[in-house]
């Protein structure tokens, strides 16, 4: 999935991770995507860029689109990170320059490494569900990795961690002994929890991962902090195990992951490390070279927007 913003400010990545356990409840902002999309905007948040590497995240939906087109994301370019595809509600028709062509469903794995570079598309099918509800998530691909081959991988099974009224899909990473079969580059956690009305559970985590908690739908406490779907709650770091309990059926995205510690800049839809590589990600975009061509998408593809007037500058979580 893109940035849309036609006039995107670059994002300061990478930031201090707090030591200890915190409750920082952040809200996003509205913001449109393609033809007839508006998601909420949770990271890059103010005051909040990164957890783990993870470092973009989008939740849409529940819409109902069944007189609509729905999602509309024409052609555009990625560059030294991954994008993750997931859905509660809906499909999501993939097109990417590799050639990959591929509908990701419910609970089924969607997962672009751009690499070096990278174009896609993502449409509602023209036979699609009357509901689209999910969240489009980027992670930061470290240094030694960010070079790397592009990819697509789908993978309709993934595992799953059971307790009562308890169900986890293991999306990236490991949870309570489970592993994704996703590719990953940094140590890192990603799992959709389903949880049943009453339930209560203690979830074992990593004590050096920082963690955040998307709410999806219905209401759930998150250490005793009451969440509503389309908001997310950073957790910070130190926990071995943490607490829910959901108020109604409920289900929530857990993300995690070793602090980022890497000096790098986010600008539209490319990640780099300095902004001349940048500024010639979007000129090498524009021309037509690098990042290869999408075919089957019926439109045009996505122009970048003009960079802004100051320079852009890497920054670190310490600096």
């Amino acid at each position: 999935m893109s940035n849309l913003d036609l006039k995107p400010a670059p994002a300061v990545c990478g930031q201090q991770a707090t030591t200890g356990p915190v409750k920082d409840l952040l809200t996003g902002r509205q913001v449109p995507l393609g033809e007839s999309t508006v998601v909420r905007r949770l990271l890059p948040n103010l005051g909040r860029r990164m957890v783990g590497a993870w470092c973009f995240v989008d939740h849409y939906g529940p819409d109902d689109i069944a007189d609509e087109p729905g999602m509309q994301v024409p052609p555009h370019p990625h560059m030294g990170l991954q994008t993750v595809s997931w859905l509660h509600e809906g499909s999501i028709l993939h097109r990417d320059s590799l050639g990959s062509l591929q509908t990701v469903r419910p609970r089924e794995l969607g997962l672009m490494t751009s690499g070096r570079a990278i174009s896609h598309s993502e449409e509602s099918p023209r036979d699609h569900a009357p509901l689209l509800h999910g969240a489009q998530l980027w992670v930061a691909l470290p240094d030694t990795h960010r070079h790397t081959a592009p990819a697509f991988e789908h993978h309709p099974e993934l595992p799953v961690v059971t307790a009562d009224g308890l169900t986890a899909h293991l999306i990236l990473g490991t949870l309570d002994g489970a592993t994704s079969p996703g590719t990953t580059y940094t140590p890192i956690t990603g799992a959709d929890l389903t949880l049943r009305e009453g339930a209560a559970h203690r979830l074992p985590i990593e004590e050096d991962f920082e963690y955040a908690a998307l709410s999806m739908s219905g209401s759930v406490e998150i250490d005793g902090v009451p969440l509503e779907p389309g908001s997310i709650l950073y957790l910070g770091c130190g926990r071995h195990e943490l607490p829910l309990r959901a108020r109604t059926d409920a289900a929530v995205l857990l993300l995690g992951g070793e602090p980022f510690d890497e000096r790098l800049v986010m600008w539209w839809n490319f990640i780099g490390r300095t902004g001349e590589e940048i500024a010639q990600a979007r000129s090498d975009w524009e021309k037509g070279v690098r990042f290869g061509e999408v075919h089957g998408y019926l439109g045009d593809r996505l122009p970048a927007p003009e960079l802004p007037n100051v320079a852009l500058k890497a920054r670190g979580r310490r600096a």
